[in-house]
């Protein structure tokens, strides 16, 4: 997580000062295309295939986080910064980010802690990982699906 904010931190305040202008259709379709690398991913971990993920998963993180940034970017754009408070609201558009990403992580944990409990009651050790791994398969899958589609949905408005 920290690899992912330091990087949509550097590419968020480059873009929204005016560094850098990349185009919005473009992002958003390679951030859907980020999210289904992901699903596929976890997918391979499961079935034991190491990847650039498992070796080295905070040069992933930083990378998506550089394109990531170039996405809230498009969001401020579209919401607007304050001119005269702009290093103020980056700030602290950055830490509600981080807090929610934080959010986000104690609740998939807290989820899977009580659904591992749930199970412990009645189930032995074995049965408790295949059902947490079916979990993962089917979160992968979801996520797979709907990042799938948004890509599509925002590669055909290229044409459109």
């Amino acid at each position: 997580m920290t690899a992912f904010t330091i990087a949509h931190s550097i590419t968020l305040a480059a873009a929204t000062l005016g560094f850098v202008n990349v185009p919005g259709p473009p992002v958003e379709a390679t951030i859907a295309l980020s999210i289904m690398l992901v699903a596929v991913e976890i997918l391979n971990a499961r079935r034991g295939k190491p990847s650039l993920t498992a070796r080295l998963p905070w040069l992933v993180a930083f990378s998506f986080g550089l394109l990531h940034g170039f996405g809230f970017a498009g969001a401020l754009a579209e919401v607007g910064l304050p001119q005269h408070a702009i290093p103020v609201a980056l700030l602290f558009f950055n830490l509600g980010v981080e807090m929610g990403q934080l959010a986000f992580v104690a609740a998939v944990l807290t989820t899977l802690g009580l659904f591992r409990s749930a199970m412990a009651l009645r189930l032995e050790p074995a049965l408790i990982q295949r059902a947490v791994n079916r979990l993962d398969v089917i979160t992968a899958y979801v996520v797979g699906t709907v990042a799938a589609f948004w890509l599509i949905e925002r590669t055909s408005a290229f044409f459109v």
